[in-house]
């Protein structure tokens, strides 16, 4: 019998988890729920391209979680809201619902999280007898999946590098580049992104997983960041990013162990990709580098149907979480990690 479920938000990310969520043999859509009023109404299949399901999307938060659900796909953006992404999680959890999100990102790695928001979200799976599972691409496999696996045909490790390496010009999301990013901005601004403790905040959750996964402990995570401006007007999302603002970043998020960093995430996003070429550049992939014996490389790259690497990555940020929904469903109630899954494959999803 197949798994209901309903689709939370319906912006880059949920208009391609809805998408697969109509598409998944082991899935059945029962509901969405939309947050801009002129969605609500439409069919689902509109909402992604799709021929029409006899699913109308509606923004009554009260009649989705009366609903006889499953699961809930929540993808609402979190980035500016992150206590009201909580609230709406704790609400679907404790109407019994299973919740796979790709929304608050240090929620991969729930043990590190902060204190008394891990203890109300595990309340909620409590009253509810539901499982929260958050995970994406980054954060989510090609941070901790991926390199955890590798590191498995190691006979020592001393660093595990994962970068992401993305011209970043056709993500269709304006709000986060221009706003949590900061692209388009004076280089000496402070956007969202680069705010004291917020990469730290962002990617510790897949330090603090990576660490347990690899059984060390992190003494502290600690990250630093560079930018390098335009050197020509850039039509980007609908907006010019000026010469001289703005208009490529690399950071890195690090693990300290023993006073070295042992684990690092890192990311290279251009718009134009002449900017920095001494920084690592790419096709649009995700690398993992383990220094160790023997020394490994894996680049992994993807696209969309368009060709379009950033658009690609939004793909797996939902093709991710939708095929977990087995898994989750099937998990003991409480918040789950990557570590916590058993293997995700593509069952069922072969092209015919």
């Amino acid at each position: 019998m197949a798994l209901k479920v309903v689709q939370w938000g319906t912006g880059n990310v949920g208009t391609f988890a809805l998408r697969c969520i109509i598409g998944h043999p082991e899935l059945e859509l029962v509901g969405v729920c939309v947050h801009g009023a002129g969605k609500v109404g439409r069919d689902a299949g509109e909402l992604c391209g799709l021929p029409p399901t006899g699913i109308k999307a509606t923004n009554d938060v009260e009649a989705i979680l009366a609903m006889d659900a499953d699961c809930v796909v929540y993808t609402a953006t979190a980035d500016l809201r992150p206590f009201e992404a909580i609230t709406d999680l704790c609400r679907i959890l404790a109407s019994g619902k299973n919740v796979v999100s790709s929304s608050v990102v240090p929620l991969v790695h729930p043990k590190s999280f902060l204190p008394n928001l891990r203890e109300q979200l595990d309340e909620a799976c409590r009253a509810g007898g539901s499982s929260l599972f958050t995970s994406g691409i980054d954060p989510g496999f090609a941070n901790d999946v991926l390199p955890l696996v590798l590191t498995g045909l190691s006979e020592r490790w001393e660093e595990v590098r994962i970068l992401e390496i993305i011209n970043y010009a056709t993500y269709a999301q304006p709000q986060v580049l221009f706003e949590t990013m900061g692209f388009g901005q004076p280089l000496d601004s402070t956007p969202l992104l680069l705010s004291p403790g917020a990469l730290e905040f962002a990617w510790g959750g897949t330090i603090h997983l990576l660490a347990e996964g690899l059984g060390v402990e992190v003494e502290r995570v600690k990250a630093v960041h560079e930018r390098r401006p335009a050197t020509r007007p850039l039509q980007v999302a609908g907006r010019t990013v000026e010469p001289g603002t703005t208009a490529a970043m690399r950071f890195e998020v690090m693990g300290m162990v023993g006073g070295k960093p042992r684990l690092v995430v890192e990311h290279v996003t251009r718009l134009d990709d002449q900017l920095a070429p001494e920084w690592p550049s790419g096709n649009g992939s995700y690398r993992v580098v383990i220094k160790g014996s023997p020394a490994m490389r894996c680049e992994f790259e993807f696209e969309d149907e368009h060709g379009d690497h950033a658009v690609g990555g939004v793909v797996l940020t939902a093709t991710r979480i939708v095929n977990a929904i087995p898994a989750v469903c099937a998990a003991p109630p409480g918040q789950l990690s990557a570590l916590d899954l058993p293997m995700i494959t593509g069952r069922g999803l072969m092209a015919r």
